[in-house]
């Protein structure tokens, strides 16, 4: 069972940038209703598909310079990057069929 690990500023180009597959960046906060609604979600995904995509999360309290460094200003967001790049942004909880949906090119 594949579980969610957590990025930081001070490790976000290594667990992020520099990781050989897609990873997902769950941009979070405790005090975001809609991000604790999505964390089961996520961790559903990460158990079924984290053989293909790795999800870490990113508390934007915490870590402020990689949140102004990709222009995080409404949460949950979700960020996908492969090769160092920025390839998905999917802003705001959504239901399980539509993010998976929207990750099918990564999970597929």
């Amino acid at each position: 069972m594949a579980s969610i690990a957590t990025t930081t500023d001070a490790t976000f180009d290594q667990d992020v940038l520099k990781h050989d597959g897609p990873v997902l960046v769950d941009f979070w906060a405790p005090w975001c209703g809609p991000c604790k609604a999505v964390a089961p979600v996520l961790e559903e995904i990460a158990t079924e598909h984290g053989d293909k995509l790795t999800i870490v999360k990113l508390n934007t309290d915490e870590n402020p310079q990689t949140t102004a460094r990709y222009g995080i200003t409404g949460i949950p967001a979700l960020n996908v990057y492969q090769g160092g790049e920025l390839v998905k942004s999917i802003v705001g909880a959504q239901p399980k069929p539509k993010l998976l949906r929207e990750l099918e090119p990564f999970i597929g």
